[in-house]
């Protein structure tokens, strides 16, 4: 009788593993986009691992050999660690699920870097109301949203999803229900981007409050390509050279700060789930509250100026 063997076509493979915890995530119901993101990384990762590899032959050195390919092929530390991070998170869930054996992985060092926020004059040039008698919808649109952006904090996923009938004028709020963290948030609005929005929704012509608060030139719900294409467009305009859509996420969070704001309601308008994440987010932004406190100088203002002399 012939003895049975181990045929390789059979062993799990590196794929297998890897298309394991897609399912996984499908289970947990991610959302799409977050699927996409790790599909996009494995098909980086088997440029280097073979993906018919068994995954037993997935441990430290291996690794290891994977974290100087990323050093030699990409020369951004933030690019290197999300390609690790989501490597990490697959092989740790596959030794969880007993196709792997533990070993030890990390990330690499990573020195943080300050967020970038419109300044002062880029502000103004961005929030002056265009002439309504002479531009065309987009434009004006294009400035309703810049308006809504810098005075909220939304993300752009969440702007993106916004209804009308989510806009409550009775109470100055936005209801956004589409969130990073799954969690509806409420958003306060002030009286003058209320009236903004009111204006708005004038030109807007919404067949129905289900319709999409902004949307493109045929009423339909903005994609994330055609929102930054028209703010880039809208910010050449004004002759800001600079476009992020994340950064007046950013620019909020600073100008709330810098202005005396709470950072408790800050944490509650940016949707954070702890005060935890905001002071993180924060102490980015340290290089521009030093100013501040060197400008308010709090010990000569109660103390008067102090002189020391060192003997």
């Amino acid at each position: 009788m012939k003895r049975l063997k181990m045929d390789a076509s059979d062993a799990f493979t590196f794929e297998d593993g890897c298309n394991k915890y897609l399912d996984n995530c499908r289970q947990r119901n991610l959302r799409e986009g977050t699927i996409n993101h790790y599909k996009q990384s494995y098909t980086q990762f088997y440029k280097f691992f073979d993906p018919d590899m068994p995954i037993e032959y997935m441990d430290a050195d291996a690794y290891k050999s994977y974290v100087l390919h990323l050093k030699k092929i990409l020369h951004n530390d933030v690019s290197i660690n999300s390609y690790l991070r989501d490597l990490i998170t697959t092989l740790h869930f596959l030794m969880d699920e007993g196709y792997l054996e533990r070993f030890k992985m990390q990330a690499i060092k990573v020195d943080k870097s300050g967020i970038e926020t419109y300044t002062e004059d880029e502000l103004r040039a961005l929030l002056k109301k265009p002439n309504i008698k002479q531009c065309n919808f987009t434009e004006y649109q294009a400035w309703v949203i810049t308006t809504f952006l810098f005075s909220t904090g939304v993300r752009q996923r969440s702007l993106m999803n916004i209804k009308v009938k989510d806009v409550d004028f009775d109470n100055n709020v936005v209801y956004v229900n589409v969130t990073k963290n799954r969690k509806p948030l409420i958003v306060p609005v002030n009286q003058t981007m209320a009236n903004v929005l009111k204006e708005f929704l004038k030109y807007r012509k919404h067949k129905n409050t289900d319709d999409y608060l902004f949307c493109n030139a045929y009423g339909q719900q903005l994609v994330k390509s055609t929102c930054y294409h028209m703010l880039y467009e809208y910010n050449k305009r004004r002759g800001v050279e600079r476009t992020g859509i994340h950064r007046y996420r950013h620019t909020f969070a600073k100008q709330w700060v810098l202005s005396g704001g709470n950072v408790v309601s800050l944490s509650k308008m940016l949707g954070h789930s702890s005060l935890d994440i905001t002071q993180n987010y924060l102490n980015l932004l340290v290089s521009d509250v030093a100013k501040q406190v060197n400008e308010l100088n709090l010990l000569d203002k109660f103390s008067g100026r102090l002189s020391i002399k060192m003997r």
